[in-house]
């Protein structure tokens, strides 16, 4: 008999829904303490997830879930940065 390959899942720090791994983008926090989008999601260092969509993102920053999960203080240009990767990966 062939057990079925189990799915990772992973939930959006946006709306809260659990989903497949391959579904979501990887926010990560690496040993440097650099925060950065993670499309690949080989990234060494903490993660937390977010859908690709740009709706997500905005209620995980506003809710301030990113710097909760990452244990640390985010400034806004990196927000922008974010933003803007994700943007453009969305087109």
């Amino acid at each position: 008999m062939i057990k079925p390959k189990k799915i990772p899942m992973r939930m959006c720090l946006g709306c809260g829904e659990m989903k497949p791994k391959k579904e979501l983008v990887r926010i990560v926090k690496s040993p440097e303490n650099v925060i950065s989008l993670d499309l690949t999601g080989k990234k060494s260092g903490r993660g937390a997830y977010i859908c690709r969509s740009c709706d997500c993102f905005e209620k995980a920053r506003k809710g301030r879930r990113f710097e909760k999960s990452l244990s640390c203080k985010i400034d806004d240009s990196v927000y922008e940065v974010m933003q803007n990767e994700l943007a453009a990966e969305n087109n």
